[in-house]
This record gives C-alpha cells, sequence and structure tokens, in this order.
C-alpha cells in the first residue's frame, strides 16, 4: 500500500471518529435513502472522465459495454476500479479467515480463484463432564509478546525466542489492508456501483415475490410435517445473564426466599447476611415485589442510553440483588444463577425446537476467572442439549485501568488467553477448564459502541504492554488484538484434535463505519450490524462473503433504532445472510419463548411469510457454533453445499425455489465482478 492511500485512509478515520460521540435523538437512518454519492458528483465526475484523451482500445472497450453503462449508470473505468477494489477485499477476507480456521463460503472462492471444528453433541447415557480422555501435557512453554501469545516447544527455545511455526500475525500486514478497506469504502466510484447494485437486488427481491411468491407457497404446503414451528431456530445472539424473562426472575427470587430465608448468602465487611436479613437491609419483602418494580425491562428511557440500560440488570435497582442472582462468582458459588439458567435450558428443551448460544463473561481482570468461571460450571453441572455457549469479553480495560486492578492492556490480554492456552498444552492438570472448554463454539466482545475512543489503530500504536493510560483502546485495537490470540489458539487446538473458536463480536449496532470494516477482516459473523446500512460497500461485501448478522430489532428498538426503521426487512430482501435474536429476554421480552416472540413480532410489522421466516431460521443454524453433526441431522446431510443442492426441505421448510434465487443472483454478482476483472487486463 502506498503512502498517498495510507494518508487517504487515515482522513478517512480521521472523519468517521470525529463523528463517532455522538449521542443523537433522531436516528440516522431517519432520511429513507440517500444514494452515498450525490447526483450533482457523479455527473462531474463522468464528465471530467469524458474530457480525458482516450486511446482506440479504450474507445472500443467503452462502446461494448454500453449496456454496463446504461444499466448500472457507471462509466466502464468506474466499474473496473470497482471491481478490482471489492475483489481484492473479499481476498483479504478469505486470508484472515483461513488463517484463524474460521468459516469463508465456497462459492465466491471458485469466483476469485471448510474450515469449522466443533465439540460433537453428547452421547445418550455419556457424561458430558467426564475428564478420563484428557490429552496429555505437551510440555510447550508459553510467552506473551506484543499482545499476542506465542507457543515455544521447550524453555531453551524460549529463550532463543524461536516459537513453533505456527500463523502468528503480522501487525503491518493487517495495517496495510485496513488502510486498503478505508480507502475503498470512501471511494465515489465503488460506493456509487455497490449502491446501485444494492438497489437493484432489493427491486429484484420484490419482482422475485410478485412472480413466485405462490409457487414458493405450494411448495410449502405439499411438503410433510414440517412448517415453522416444528422448524429448528437458534437464538444466536443471547446474554446470560439475562437469558430469562423478567416474570421467571421474579418467580425464582419468591421461591429462594420461600425455601432459603434463614440462609446465609451474602457477605458485607461487617457481618454475612441471610436472604432475610438482606431484604431487610433493602427495605423490601420479596412478596410485594412485582415486575413493575423489579424494574429490569428496558423502554423508553433507555433510548440512546446504553448507562441507564445496564443498570437495568440491578434488580429493583439494587447491585446486591444483581450479585446473588445473576452472578457466577459470589458467596454461594453462584448456585441461583445456575438453576436459574437451568430451568432456562429445561424451557429450550420443553419447546424442542428451539436452541440458544448464552455468553458469559471473562473480564481480564484477573488470571483465576477461567477457573473459577469453568469450576462454576463443572460443579453445577450445567449440561443442556439445547446450548452452546460462548464467551463475552467486555471492553472495559478503562475501568480496571482507572482503579489500577491492571498496569497495562497486555496484562488484560494475557488474563483472558494465556489459561486457555495452557488448558489446551496440558488438559490434565486443568481439568475443569478443559471440560468447560469443549462447550465453548467462540468469543464475542462487547460494550457501548458509541463511546467515543478517538484512537486511530496504526503502526504508531503503543503495544499493549506499552497501553498504560486510563484511556480505553479502539474498537480496531480490541478487535485484532483478540483475532491474533484465537487465530495462534485455533491453530494450536486442530493440531490437537480439539474444538476451535469462532470470533463473533457485536459490531454496528452504533459507533463509527471502521467497526464493521474491522470485523469484515476478523471476524466469522457479528451481532447487529444496523450500521451497515451506512456505508454501500460495506454492505455489498457482507453480502458477497455471506458473512451471518444476528440481528435484534426489539433491543435495538429499546436502545438505538425504532423497530419501523431497523434495516431487518431490507437486509432480508438484498439477500444478506441474516438471523433474528434476542440479545437480552430479561429487559426486552414478555413471554416463556423470548425467540419465539421477536419472529412473530418481525413477521407482524416486516409482514414476512413462512418462507421469509424459515429461511431466517435456516440461517441461524448456519450461523451457530452448533457441531457439524447437528446441523446435519437438522438441514440436511448435504448442508455445507451451497445453492438448492445444500437445502433439504423436508427438514428446513425453505423451497426450492427461494434456494434457487439466492444462489442465482449470488452467482451473478459474483460473476460481475470477475467480469469486471477481465475487461481490465
Amino acid at each position: 500500500i502506498d503512502d498517498a492511500m495510507r494518508s487517504f485512509a487515515e482522513k478517512v478515520f480521521a472523519s468517521e471518529v470525529k463523528g463517532e460521540g455522538g449521542r443523537h435523538e433522531i436516528s440516522p437512518f431517519d432520511v429513507d435513502e440517500i444514494c452515498p454519492i450525490s447526483h450533482h458528483e457523479m455527473q462531474a465526475h463522468i464528465l471530467y472522465l469524458e474530457t480525458l484523451p482516450t486511446s482506440t482500445e479504450s474507445r472500443s472497450r467503452r462502446s461494448s459495454s454500453d449496456t454496463l453503462k446504461s444499466s448500472w449508470q457507471v462509466t466502464v473505468e468506474d466499474f473496473e476500479v470497482a471491481c478490482k477494489g471489492l475483489y481484492r477485499a473479499l481476498c483479504i477476507r478469505e486470508k484472515y479467515m483461513q488463517k484463524s480456521f474460521q468459516r469463508f463460503p465456497k462459492t465466491p472462492s471458485k469466483y476469485l480463484r471448510n474450515i469449522e471444528v466443533f465439540t460433537p453433541p453428547t452421547k445418550s447415557g455419556e457424561d458430558p463432564f467426564q475428564t478420563d480422555d484428557l490429552l496429555e501435557n505437551l510440555g510447550y512453554h508459553l510467552r506473551m509478546k506484543d499482545g499476542v501469545v506465542y507457543v515455544y516447544p521447550n524453555e531453551a527455545a524460549a529463550i532463543k525466542d524461536e516459537p513453533k511455526p505456527l500463523p502468528y500475525p503480522n501487525l503491518d500486514t493487517f495495517l496495510d489492508d485496513m488502510n486498503f478497506l478505508l480507502a475503498l469504502i470512501a471511494q465515489g466510484p465503488v460506493k456509487t456501483y455497490t449502491h446501485r447494485r444494492l438497489k437493484f437486488l432489493s427491486s429484484k427481491f420484490q419482482v422475485h415475490q410478485m412472480l413466485n411468491e405462490m409457487d414458493e407457497l405450494k411448495e410449502l404446503k405439499n411438503n410433510p410435517h414440517r412448517d415453522f414451528y416444528n422448524c429448528r431456530k437458534v437464538d444466536t445472539h443471547i446474554h446470560a445473564a439475562a437469558c430469562m424473562n423478567q416474570k421467571h426472575l421474579l418467580r425464582f427470587i419468591k421461591k429462594s426466599y420461600q425455601v432459603d430465608a434463614d440462609r446465609v448468602v451474602y457477605s458485607t465487611k461487617e457481618k454475612n447476611l441471610t436472604l432475610k436479613e438482606l431484604f431487610a437491609k433493602l427495605k423490601m419483602h420479596p412478596y410485594d415485589l412485582t415486575v413493575d418494580s423489579l424494574d429490569v425491562h428496558a423502554g423508553r428511557q433507555t433510548f440512546q442510553r446504553f448507562d441507564k440500560f445496564n443498570d437495568k440488570y440491578n434488580p429493583v435497582g439494587a447491585s446486591e440483588l444483581r450479585d446473588l442472582y445473576l452472578k457466577t462468582d459470589n458467596y454461594i458459588n453462584g448456585e441461583y444463577f445456575a438453576t436459574i439458567i437451568k430451568e432456562v435450558g429445561t424451557d429450550l428443551v420443553d419447546a424442542r425446537y428451539q436452541h440458544a448460544e448464552p455468553r458469559l463473561s471473562i473480564y481480564g481482570r484477573s488470571p483465576d476467572e477461567w477457573s473459577k468461571l469453568s469450576t462454576w460450571f463443572v460443579r453445577n453441572r450445567i449440561h443442556c442439549p439445547n446450548m452452546t455457549w460462548m464467551i463475552q469479553v467486555p471492553r472495559i480495560y478503562d475501568v480496571f485501568r482507572s482503579k489500577n486492578f491492571l498496569p497495562h492492556f497486555g496484562k488484560m490480554l494475557e488474563n483472558v488467553f494465556m489459561p486457555v492456552f495452557e488448558a489446551t498444552i496440558n488438559p490434565q492438570a486443568h481439568p475443569d477448564l478443559s471440560v468447560f472448554l469443549k462447550r465453548i463454539t467462540g468469543f464475542d466482545s462487547v460494550d457501548d459502541e458509541s463511546k467515543h475512543s478517538g484512537h486511530m489503530f496504526s503502526s504508531k500504536s503503543p503495544k499493549p504492554q506499552e497501553w498504560t493510560t486510563e484511556k480505553n483502546p479502539s474498537y480496531t485495537y480490541y478487535a485484532y488484538y483478540m483475532y491474533a490470540n484465537i487465530m495462534v489458539l485455533n491453530s494450536l487446538r486442530k493440531e490437537r484434535g480439539m474444538n476451535t473458536f469462532l470470533f463473533r463480536p457485536h459490531c454496528g449496532e452504533a459507533g463509527a463505519l471502521t467497526h464493521l470494516m474491522t470485523a469484515f477482516m476478523t471476524a466469522d459473523n457479528i451481532s447487529h450490524g444496523l450500521n451497515l446500512k451506512k456505508s454501500p460497500v460495506l454492505e455489498y461485501l457482507f453480502f458477497l462473503a455471506q458473512i451471518p448478522i444476528a440481528m435484534s430489532p426489539l433491543s435495538n428498538n429499546s436502545l438505538f433504532l425504532e423497530y419501523a426503521k431497523n434495516p431487518f426487512l431490507d437486509f432480508l430482501q438484498k439477500g444478506l445472510m441474516i438471523s433474528l435474536s434476542t440479545d437480552d429476554p430479561m429487559q426486552f421480552h414478555y413471554t416463556k419463548e423470548p425467540l419465539m416472540e421477536e419472529y412473530a413480532i418481525a413477521a407482524q410489522v416486516f409482514k414476512l411469510s413462512t418462507c421469509d421466516m424459515c429461511e431466517v431460521a435456516r440461517n441461524s443454524i448456519l450461523q451457530c457454533g452448533i457441531s457439524h453433526e447437528e446441523k446435519a441431522k437438522f438441514l440436511g446431510n448435504n448442508y455445507l453445499e451451497e445453492g438448492p443442492g445444500g437445502n433439504d426441505i423436508r427438514r428446513t421448510n425453505v423451497a426450492q425455489i427461494r434456494m434457487a434465487y439466492r444462489y442465482e443472483t449470488w452467482c451473478y454478482e459474483l460473476n460481475l465482478i470477475a467480469e469486471g476483472l477481465k475487461s481490465g487486463e
């Protein structure tokens, strides 16, 4: 990447960051449709190109592609520039996905020139917590260098700094790729081309609906036994601390008081308190509590106020009750929280066709967090066939640093990743953690994206061990170092035949477009993705690469974007790979089946057909971290094949007409880029 492009990328980043910290009551989506490059600017650009001296060859190329110009309203030169940029962007994503053993679809690879390892389901009668099959100690040495864990065959190799030949990240290459993408998403010709392609995709789907909707419905009616209710669907984005609805939590609080009123459950500096004494200290009685006084539901007062939303995790506004009922590490060793999660798991099993992927938190504040969390998990025997687990890492280094819990950012990374590396190298020395890691499918990066950082991640950025200020690093800084460590970890675990992890961050809910750009490079899939609507280039790239997006319209409605303005329907029509998720049922939902509530409201507001809903449900299975065996059972043995050949309508209830349309449209868009590259040669 040359200096001019790097300079241009820095200007783009600066302009993005400038508006990053704004919290506007008026939604950024208020204006219905805005072309990324104005009509006047486009006309001036075309006139400029037409005044340039052209060779005979150039004129012949232009005359042979009049249809291109008339259908897309872009010049041949702009078309070629756009295709080259989009091609390189897809190559960048393919490279980073393959290095980290994450997923990249096969179809784009065909036009540009299968990786997933999850723990298989527990067999009937098998103990999911058995430790007699743990692998032996490899005796490797570990050392964190510049924020990344390096693996050495022995102590002598560590002294000589000769690590094992694993795919370690190259920061300079990453920054060059990032700067290229920054420049790409700001290029006028590319913005215009992608904007028009997205408009075309939306219009094309509406024509498809007019022509084929009744045929799709007829196909579904002729499909025996299967309907939307008994299609498998996964809640691809849900936080464990809010996985129950508010009525469930209220019932549990009252029940625990009836059973354990005289049990010591809480410790203060002065003395230990029984449950009865704790409620007396809070000047309340559980019998008098209602869902209104519990006050955990998000409403109008939380819109654009993430700080108020976080306070909703405190029942009755009391942090003591959050610590007692919704934490894994407390005086009673997280017993109440474990019981609540088991009850939610029982509800999922009873519903039969619903699954969830709850997130548990690792903060990076201390190195024993993993040990405590895994001990809690194993001691309480938390296992549900309809649940897989993820780890979320909150981006709150600034909080820990201000309280002097951490000396620098590198220590936080070390606390998050080093225990996992140690358990991978020597599982027998960490039996609980090794068992727990078998149930983990990915890592998430969470926090309020609208918080302003102002830091541009570049070669001049301090290394993690040098980041000693109380200022929080940028989203990109967090994402790169999480991705880098997951990449090395996955290589080591795959070498040992262990399950690998996906990087699935919260992204695009608010904040700068650079968040989505970073996720395009590093993430297997993302949660939210609302801000894709602001960047036609990124939205089109997410479509071409079929990057899964877990959308939560009810959550967004209470925090950042009114329901009717949510781009869910727009993304679905264009063919982006989206699924529905609940995010926080305790805050946003009312019923015992929050995922079905999410689908039902979306179906009513967006007027979704049965085929639409089943397509979204199928996407959720493909996006999630359940094993290959389970996906084959839920979707059909050929589910890895893209297009109608990979769809078993008897399992998914998605019409073959719909699958054929999606695949042909996707291939057509990829073929356009291939043709653009050929015409530019």
